[in-house]
Parts: structure tokens; sequence; C-alpha cells
């Protein structure tokens, strides 16, 4: 695969599809257009989407508010299975460990992404907003290395 290919099928997935993943499924979307279908997912979902996650996202056009939190069993449920994504990204260990165990049959990439949790890494509202900031910029770069820059959606 190439830098700039894109796949036609992207999963991202972190521990509670609350933070990392949202954020990387909404600036998918955003950076990229329809390019490749996009969705996200957590190894639970026991967390609505954080506030500072939406903050953060919006200060760069990407819309997170409506995103509804999902787990990996819960794609299933609902008819996604996973070994039908050219690429699952986990940005987490955990989340790594469950793609990889539940699409060994499947013939598709699993990449691993080191991208920072930034829940519990500071305090007050603006020490805390710019970790979320560093975890999406972190997100962009690998996003840029991994498929190019982003399309002209304008």
């Amino acid at each position: 695969m190439t830098q700039d290919k894109i796949p036609s099928s992207v999963l991202f997935c972190c521990d509670h599809n609350s933070i990392r993943s949202p954020m990387a499924e909404g600036m998918m979307k955003k950076f990229y257009g329809r390019a490749a279908y996009v969705q996200s997912a957590g190894v639970k979902n026991d967390m609505e989407v954080d506030g500072f996650a939406i903050a953060v996202c919006d200060e760069i056009g990407v819309p997170l508010a409506n995103h509804r939190s999902r787990s990996f069993e819960e794609m299933q449920d609902w008819g996604d299975d996973l070994g039908q994504f050219d690429l699952i990204v986990a940005l987490s260990p955990a989340s790594q460990r469950m793609a990889l165990e539940m699409t060994r049959h499947a013939h598709l990439d699993v990449e691993y992404w080191p991208i920072m949790d930034p829940t519990g890494l500071a305090e007050g509202r603006e020490a805390r907003l710019a970790a979320y900031r560093q975890t999406r910029d972190q997100i962009e770069t690998r996003m840029r290395a991994r498929f190019g820059p982003p399309h002209d959606l304008a």
C-alpha cells in the first residue's frame, strides 16, 4: 500500500471510543471526505464522547458532539464484520490486542499508532485542553504521514 493510497474502509479503535478513536474518525472524514468508509469503536463503550475531545476538534472544524460511542461487540451485533475493513488502526494497546484477536482469520492490516491518552494528564481547563490538543495533533501527524495531505474538500 503506498503512502498516499487510502484504503476503501478504515476502522479506528481505542479503549472506550470516547476520545482518540472518535477524533480519528472525525478527522479522517474531514480530511479525506468519502475516499474511505470510516468508523470507530472501543474495547468498551462505557463512556460518552469526552467534552474536551469535542472542544479541541471543534477548533479544527471536526464535529464530534453527535458521535455515539460503540464497542467492537456492538459493531458485530449491528452487522459490521471487522474482517470487512481494509485497515484497522489501533490507538491503544488494548484495542490492538482486541482487533488482532477478532480478525485473526481475516486478511487485513492492523496498524498500531501509539497515541497519547490525554485523560488525567493535567489539572485545570487550559492544561487539559493543551493535553487534548497534543493528542489531536499526534493523530493528525500520523494520518498525514499514512494517507498523504488532506484532500481539498472546499
